[in-house]
């Protein structure tokens, strides 16, 4: 393929579902063109199931306690240990008040450890 057609391929593969469709019924009245349906389906298809790929793992999240369980004194010490910075009254706090943000703009991988150590002990996490 030519390097124009590439550069317009880069360029549609980047637009939302949305917009591919408005290009498309611009193309078909610029053109005159009524056959698109059946190729706007398979692009549009296509598109949003990379988009939604993407959008399934996002590059950074934020680490919610949404409730301490029965164990609260085990996910005070687990907070305490997830981030030293936090004094004994600040992590009580955060155990006795759910839902609150244990950490934010996080890695996922990083985001899963800390979700493994509160429900280790009980308490219960939602990555966000």
């Amino acid at each position: 393929m030519s390097e124009k057609i590439n550069e317009i391929i880069e360029k549609i593969e980047n637009l939302t579902v949305v917009e591919l469709n408005e290009l498309i019924k611009q193309i078909e009245e610029k053109f005159g063109i009524s056959s698109l349906p059946m190729f706007s389906a398979n692009v549009a298809t296509s598109i949003a199931e990379n988009n939604q790929e993407s959008q399934s793992q996002p590059s950074k999240v934020n680490v919610v306690l949404v409730d301490s369980g029965a164990n609260k004194i085990q996910v005070i010490k687990a907070l305490k240990e997830i981030n030293p910075q936090l004094g004994l009254k600040e992590a009580k706090e955060i155990a006795d008040n759910p839902p609150r943000i244990i950490k934010e703009n996080i890695d996922l991988a990083e985001a899963n450890k800390i979700k493994e150590k509160i429900e280790s002990v009980g308490g219960k996490i939602e990555i966000k």
